[in-house]
């Protein structure tokens, strides 16, 4: 979301060499080996505020530069863009397709730079090692713990309202037509079997949807064609992008009061982060070069209104962490591990 972002606006006109730049200084620094090693651990999801902090510092690992309005808008975008992904996979297990989606989108960009290419690609084959093996049982266990983390954002998303997959509510619209999961058959169809397990009947029954069964199974391997299309780029067509609070999403201000009172283990957690991601070179602009500033808003009067109105609640604040050096990374996908099924988990899922 943030390497699509970046290329699909711009407040001053980049050249090819800025984009380049840019790409390559916020994707080195997501698959530094270091930090790929420590998030392959087995540990606890996030919370939103650690999330919230890591993504803040990955978007200015490089010499663009966004301000409070447009990286609280770049934030909604990335977690309602994630969440729909998430929602909408066919099958649990195709979270690792929507994965692999971001990680060739990724590979794009730095297709001419063949160090970090490698990053990646040694990403790439830690995370086939460690998900390929994992049963459907241990996918929807992880699918259910991220849709438990994102129920309560409900931002309607211009994007998912123009194609009619978001209500004006900010939830979002469950297709009734289309491929059904890999493996399955089209819904239509009653087997009744007798106590010996032998089929004895069959009757038929008319669906409300449009429903057939997927040509071929996505690749799970390094390369491949995925076949999903979620987790693609959503900004192939050019069109502008706005964010706003829906009635549930504005009841969050009471929820998110927590984030105003001190929490000495939320703390801890962003000062363990803070040594977690030590060590790394911070980007900054050379010399005298201030930097490139990108604005997800049409006009600076835009941006301005969007600061002022956005409930303070829900604007996150910069916390002083303690660290001798503090880096820019994050990698989302990476953010659900096998300990998952270490968390006692609610059967209730909202969209």
């Amino acid at each position: 979301m943030l390497t699509h972002a970046g290329t699909m606006r711009r407040r001053d006109e980049w050249t090819d060499v800025d984009r380049k730049r840019v790409m390559n200084d916020i994707i080195s620094t997501m698959f530094n080996r270091k930090f790929m090693e420590e998030l392959f651990k087995p540990q606890d999801l996030y919370s939103k505020k650690a999330l919230r902090t890591v993504y803040d510092r990955l978007a200015h690992a490089s010499i663009m530069r966004l301000n409070q309005a447009s990286m609280d808008k770049l934030y909604d975008l990335m977690t309602m863009a994630f969440k729909y992904q998430v929602l909408l996979c066919p099958r649990p297990r195709d979270i690792l397709l929507v994965t692999f989606n971001h990680l060739d989108a990724i590979k794009d960009f730095i297709s001419d730079s063949p160090g970090i290419l490698n990053q990646v690609d040694e990403t790439f084959r830690r995370l086939i090692e460690t998900y390929n093996p994992l049963s459907d049982g241990e996918f929807q266990l992880i699918r259910q713990t991220l849709l438990i983390f994102f129920q309560d954002m409900h931002i309607r998303v211009s994007i998912f309202l123009k194609d009619k997959v978001q209500n004006s509510n900010g939830r979002f619209v469950l297709p009734t037509s289309g491929p059904v999961p890999w493996g399955t058959e089209v819904p239509g169809l009653i087997r009744i079997f007798n106590h010996k397990g032998v089929e004895v009947k069959r009757a038929e029954f008319t669906t409300a949807g449009n429903y057939v069964t997927p040509q071929r199974e996505g690749s799970f391997e390094l390369y491949g064609d995925r076949v999903l299309k979620l987790g693609t780029n959503m900004y192939s067509v050019t069109r502008p992008v706005e964010t706003h609070m829906s009635g549930s999403s504005k009841d969050l201000a009471s929820q998110a009061k927590e984030n105003i009172a001190p929490n000495p283990l939320a703390k801890e957690e962003l000062n363990f982060l803070a040594r977690l991601l030590g060590g790394l070179d911070i980007q900054k602009p050379a010399g005298g070069e201030s930097g490139f500033r990108l604005n997800l808003f049409t006009t600076d009067e835009e941006e301005e209104h969007a600061a002022q109105t956005r409930p303070e609640e829900l604007s996150y604040k910069v916390i002083n962490i303690e660290a001798t050096q503090v880096c820019n990374i994050y990698h989302i996908t990476g953010s659900h591990h096998r300990c998952l099924a270490k968390d006692h988990v609610s059967p209730r899922v909202g969209a």
